[in-house]
């Protein structure tokens, strides 16, 4: 087989020919370990992806089937360009501050048995793969916009993966028709040959696990990982998820429901031309490290607009989980923006129904009461419209321009800082265009914005800098709904550092320090997780504004140790830096970040029984340093704090009692 085009350094690119009618191009990542291969042979455009020769993803179609075209079938490889991407960018509500982004850039150039052009784009980093579709304007410059119809974007995965997945739900079902919340539960190590839930397929990020063959590098049984997702999807385009698995195709890429959003709006995102479609990503490691860690989320896009301030981090207080309803009245959220002070939290959260039961005169006050207590509230909102039939007020606020401009001008007048926006309809583009419309609205009025009963976060972070986190989980609510979630908890939090929260900040809602689900901590079911594990959970889980769902009696009846108050008032949310120690989803996780100087180092176990490790602190802490030590007493149960010291060689040996957590720090 002859080589026919250069081989370039810089990207690693290699063009060939397969056959007198197919052509083949390579491109290695800066390292050279992660090579993605795209071919035309037999005119149907592919991708597949190796790590260290160890085959990741399988030859997967690539294509799309627009309007005025198909670019699925009879293609041809016409042109190659490869670049380097070396950038820098900080992020201050992510799990790194300053990223240094270097990539290798593949542009690929199809053209169809008609003479119609498009082109893939490949950006290669060392363990990331991201790739989209660029459409320009055909001959005599027309047309000038384009309906994407269905794309065959495809992701085969090696016999013998098995998958940790969340399934994507039907549409208009559940309570008040709520659904898709995203909301539904994860399954860990499932065959890929398992049918979702509903048949619908299922929710991004998707996590795999890969068997690796024999290799004189690599034992037999080893393992390597997989995670896909998407990024950079703002109100021009749709969101999208993976079907079902079939065995010939492997996952494919699924647009939204036709019931979503209460039926209204297309399922088929519309575009101007020339256009691009969202970035779809692929994150591959030999370990879980690279999974963890990845920012492929943020490095492929741009922010859309400048903050209007200088947007704050911190953490609230929330009333409505434990007291729910009922709580939404004048006094009982002068109690919650005391406890906030008293604890030097920065916000306090004011759900639902405030403008019924405590009324926008008084809810005036409050923001006055709360201010002179160095305390800021954010507002709870019903994003509907005609989404679905949640009830809660205040509705019809923020799904008009109008209406958002007199709201958001009204909470700028009294001093509220951020919303909580809820009850959201799917994934269309139409839905899409009300998440950034809100966003754009809330910055002219610097307000920071927090989604709930929504989708995955698609970049926000770095898109829009006024986004805080999206709830896009069964999250804390339903520990308080049932026991069953309760018992689940630990489960749920040692997953999502490896899936959802890797991809996107995730507001859980809460940092639960009530012994049992009650106002008066006495009665209901009881939390099923220690003291030390819920602490420890505000490190692995990440966002920059955090719920601690303490309640006041949390305080007043001295139900706390000291220590674990002392810590909570001094939890930081913010990250320069974030490290993966030790873990597998849905068991156990270990891990390090940093806040200006101080690491932290967190551990929360799922497992029915201790878990004794030894950490590699390498890096993180000065080697034989005396460390402060949260952990669950073996015989007593009680949270203790005391000390431990790590080796000479940077190791500290832990134990992690079943649900319960760890917590080191110089």
């Amino acid at each position: 087989m002859r080589k026919i085009m250069r081989f370039l350094m810089l990207g690693a690119l290699l063009v060939l020919p397969l056959t007198a009618m197919s052509r083949e191009a390579t491109m290695a990542s800066p390292n050279g370990k992660l090579v993605v291969t795209v071919s035309d042979e037999g005119g149907r455009p592919t991708y597949a992806v190796t790590l260290e020769g160890q085959p990741m993803l399988l030859p997967s179609a690539l294509g799309f089937k627009a309007d005025f075209g198909d670019f699925t079938d009879g293609l041809k490889m016409t042109e190659t360009k490869a670049s380097q991407v070396d950038k820098c960018y900080e992020m201050r509500q992510a799990k790194q501050h300053h990223i240094h982004y270097v990539a290798t850039l593949l542009t690929v150039g199809f053209e169809n048995a008609r003479g119609q052009k498009m082109s893939m784009e490949f950006s290669v980093s060392d363990n990331d793969v991201a790739f989209r579709y660029l459409i320009p304007r055909q001959r005599n410059d027309n047309p000038k916009s384009a309906v994407i119809l269905s794309e065959q974007t495809s992701f085969r995965l090696p016999e013998g993966t098995t998958t940790f997945l969340t399934p994507q739900s039907n549409p208009m079902i559940g309570w008040e028709r709520t659904k898709p919340s995203y909301e539904e539960e994860y399954k860990a190590d499932a065959p890929m040959t398992a049918r979702s839930q509903y048949g619908k397929g299922y929710t991004f990020p998707c996590l795999f696990r890969v068997p690796f063959a024999a290799t004189p590098s690599q034992k037999s049984g080893q393992d390597g990982w997989v995670l896909i997702s998407e990024t950079g999807v703002s109100s021009a385009y749709c969101g999208s998820r993976l079907s079902d698995y079939d065995a010939p195709t492997g996952y494919t890429i699924a647009y939204p429901m036709e019931g979503e959003n209460n039926g209204i709006g297309s399922v088929m995102p519309g575009i101007p031309l020339p256009g691009t479609t969202p970035w779809r990503t692929i994150t591959v490691g030999i370990s879980l490290k690279p999974i963890v860690e990845t920012t492929i989320a943020y490095d492929v896009v741009e922010p859309i607009y400048e903050p209007s301030i200088d947007y704050q981090s911190g953490r609230y207080t929330w009333s409505w989980l434990i007291w729910q309803d009922n709580s939404i009245n004048y006094d009982d959220q002068v109690k919650f923006i005391d406890l906030a002070s008293a604890m030097g939290f920065e916000l306090c959260l004011v759900d639902n129904w405030w403008d019924e039961r405590i009324g926008r005169d008084r809810i005036a006050e409050l923001s006055k009461y709360a201010q002179r207590k160095g305390v800021s509230l954010t507002f709870g909102y019903n994003s509907n419209g005609f989404e679905n039939d949640a009830p809660q007020t205040p509705r019809q606020c923020m799904n008009t321009g109008m209406a958002r401009d007199r709201e958001m001008a009204w909470m700028k007048s009294i001093g509220v800082k951020g919303i909580k926006v809820d009850f959201f309809g799917g994934d269309k583009q139409e839905t899409m265009k009300l998440y950034e419309d809100i966003l754009y609205d809330a910055n002219r009025y610097g307000l920071q914005c927090i989604f709930h009963g929504c989708t995955l976060p698609r970049g926000w972070e770095r898109m829009y800098p006024n986004y805080v986190a999206s709830e896009a989980v069964l999250a804390s609510e339903n520990v308080f709904f049932n026991e069953g979630a309760a018992k689940r908890e630990p489960f749920d939090l040692t997953m999502h550092p490896f899936c959802r929260n890797t991809v996107g900040t995730m507001d859980w809602g809460g940092i639960i320090m009530n012994k049992y689900l009650s106002p008066d901590n006495k009665s209901r079911h009881p939390r099923h997780t220690t003291d030390i594990f819920e602490m420890a959970s505000g490190i692995t889980m990440q966002t920059a504004i955090q719920c601690v769902a303490m309640q006041p009696n949390n305080l007043t009846a001295n139900e706390l140790p000291s220590f674990e108050l002392d810590w909570l008032k001094a939890m930081p949310t913010t990250w320069e830096e974030t490290r993966f120690v030790d873990g597998y989803p849905g068991k156990y996780v270990v891990l390090a970040r940093r806040h200006g100087d101080d690491w932290y180092v967190a551990g929360l176990n799922a497992l029915p029984e201790p878990l004794q490790l030894s950490l590699d602190l390498t890096g993180i802490f000065p080697v034989g340093s005396q460390l402060k030590y949260y952990v669950d007493d073996a015989k007593s149960g009680q949270p203790a704090l005391t000390t431990l010291k790590a080796d000479k060689k940077g190791k500290a040996k832990v134990t992690i009692q079943p649900n319960g957590g760890i917590i080191l720090q110089q």
